[in-house]
């Protein structure tokens, strides 16, 4: 048998559910700083999945800004083609991938925007060019050519001249409420470890899943 050339072994350390913190965002945190420190590029980038009118699913790269106990945060144009899918289905999964760690994180639940103040705290923290960009871009919308979009660009920045750019009203932020995080770890043989965290009430129950 000829052997696949993009097959990787796995040989990461195992998953044990005894180890694990007792809420998926303490665990998260843990994971998450191990991609830090492993320079992985971008640990924030996730995979963003929603559910269109017709029960289609979409999915797209999305960098997640920030997490906490209530969920993780990310900000886009409210009037996208996933603005308008949260807004019919509030519901979505983001999947983070840490190839160089041999892991994953699928982090599933209902979606709410988030207070404008904090959306207004983050756009004030963007890049003055991205700032104009979220002013420039009908995202998701058709455009005729690449230069359109750099004439809009340039028309907001003479728009606002030197003083301050403030926040779109159809742009802001999202926080994806979990109420189940799955933990993926690469094992020897493909018998990968797969630990379950189910919401509750307020409470986070655990199981282990078949690979």
């Amino acid at each position: 048998m000829t052997e696949d050339p993009l097959r990787v072994d796995y040989q990461a350390g195992g998953l044990d559910g005894a180890d694990l913190a007792a809420d998926p965002f303490t665990q998260f945190a843990s994971w998450f700083d191990d991609a830090v420190r492993a320079g992985v590029a971008e640990p924030n980038t996730m995979v963003l999945a929603t559910v269109d009118d017709s029960g289609r699913p979409a999915v797209r790269a999305v960098l997640m800004k920030s997490f906490d106990q209530s969920g993780l945060v990310f900000f886009t144009n409210y009037e996208s083609a996933k603005g308008y899918q949260l807004l019919t289905r509030p519901v979505a999964e983001a999947c983070f991938v840490w190839q160089a760690l041999h892991r994953q994180v699928r982090i599933g639940g209902p979606v709410v925007k988030v207070d404008p103040a904090e959306s207004d705290a983050y756009f004030a923290s963007r890049p003055r060019g991205a700032q104009l960009a979220a002013w420039a871009s009908h995202q998701s919308a058709p455009i005729a050519s690449r230069r359109a979009l750099v004439n809009r660009f340039e028309e907001a920045g003479s728009r606002f001249g030197d003083g301050p750019i403030e926040r779109p009203e159809y742009w802001g932020g999202y926080r994806l409420e979990a109420d189940r995080v799955e933990f993926w770890q690469g094992q020897p043989d493909r018998l990968h470890d797969r630990i379950e965290y189910c919401l509750s009430g307020d409470d986070w129950s655990t199981q282990r899943l078949c690979p």
